[in-house]
């Protein structure tokens, strides 16, 4: 079993600086949660506290029920792959995945084992006799998660392993890291900054900011339903959306969103929730798929604005529409065809829409 428990854990460095704040988060035995957020928000060092790279400044972690603050790395049965892959250029391919092996003085017809059937899974069996140094990036990526398969840990924690490496050998090594949790059937702790790793990899999401956990949840919690602008913000290519407006309610479900160029009229359950909370001033996020050429749509979902920007993208385009004040990308199909300074009408689909508190930036809906 490998269940990691944070109880109210910060940590604090010597020069004052507050790394990590107040963390309660519950990692269930077998899921695969990600640590997302900017650099600097805490995620890495979160990532140590679990592996004994970094002391606990307060409050409890656990593994299963034992607490683990003060017991050394090399007892907490954790396997890591780090962003350098942290290979020995000397040692050949099974040296290195060998190592850990070696130091722990198992047999040697176990380390064979062990070392060709984590390469055979890997698909670098051809490799073992060659050093770091002749491998390529994706190459020596698999070598490191070889060198922490084979130690079998109850925890395998990543930091940024796919940053080094190319856009489309991303895609495929997110596939293969996937395939592997599922084969290991082991707790999977992973640290990134990129949002598409996140929401492909990810069983639960962990979004941080300046040392505060700003929201968990899967990645379709994250992404439809974001706690905050920040989390809004941060999912989603191009990102969301943003138009400050104030909410005029009519009835108990009954709700406008005024903006300086016009109106939209919300759904009846997110008037609701818009009346319940009482708010005026808001801020309505708007995601760049949720919209369409104007069809049939009525004059409450229908945004109009100038066009100063289309940015073809291969399967469709961005287009850059200035709204009053305020420049929006959408995601729209390639076959339409537009030039800057056409007047353009996009029908919103009022259903996807997010809305925040103007000032605090927590959500209303949500």
């Amino acid at each position: 079993m490998a269940r990691i428990r944070f109880e109210n854990v910060n940590k604090k460095y010597s020069n004052g600086f507050h790394a990590v704040k107040d963390l309660n988060l519950d990692i269930q035995h077998k899921e695969f949660i990600v640590l997302l957020g900017p650099s600097g928000c805490g995620k890495s060092t979160t990532l140590n506290m679990i592996a004994g790279l970094e002391e606990v400044s307060d409050g409890a972690l656990m593994f299963d029920d034992q607490m683990v603050n003060y017991m050394p790395p090399h007892k907490r049965d954790v396997a890591m792959v780090f962003q350098s892959y942290a290979l020995y250029p000397h040692k050949t391919v099974f040296d290195n995945i060998a190592f850990g092996l070696h130091m722990r003085k198992q047999p040697k017809p176990e380390i064979e084992r062990r070392v060709r059937d984590a390469a055979r899974r890997l698909e670098i069996e051809h490799l073992l006799d060659r050093r770091p140094g002749q491998l390529s990036g994706g190459q020596r990526q698999r070598v490191a998660l070889g060198r922490a398969m084979v130690r079998d840990p109850a925890v395998f924690l990543m930091d940024e392993p796919l940053s080094n490496l190319d856009a489309a050998l991303r895609i495929s090594m997110r596939a293969e890291i996937k395939q592997l949790h599922q084969a290991m059937q082991t707790t999977f702790v992973y640290v990134t900054h990129d949002q598409a790793e996140a929401l492909t990899l990810a069983d639960r999401i962990v979004v941080m900011r300046d040392g505060v956990v700003q929201q968990i949840g899967t990645p379709d919690d994250i992404y439809e339903r974001p706690a905050n602008t920040f989390v809004a913000s941060f999912l989603g290519s191009p990102p969301i959306n943003y138009i400050d407006g104030e909410i005029e309610v009519s009835g108990p479900a009954e709700a406008l969103f005024r903006h300086r160029e016009g109106m939209l009229r919300l759904p009846e359950e997110t008037a609701r929730k818009v009346a319940a909370a009482g708010r005026r001033s808001v801020r309505l996020g708007i995601r760049a798929e949720d919209v369409s050429e104007l069809g049939e749509g009525s004059e409450g979902q229908v945004l109009h604005g100038t066009v100063n920007s289309v940015l073809p993208v291969g399967s469709d385009q961005y287009l850059g529409m200035q709204l009053g004040g305020d420049e929006l990308f959408f995601r729209v199909g390639k076959d339409l065809r537009h030039r800057n300074g056409d007047n353009v009408s996009l029908t919103v689909d009022l259903n996807r829409l997010h809305l925040f508190d103007a000032e605090t930036g927590a959500s209303l809906v949500a």
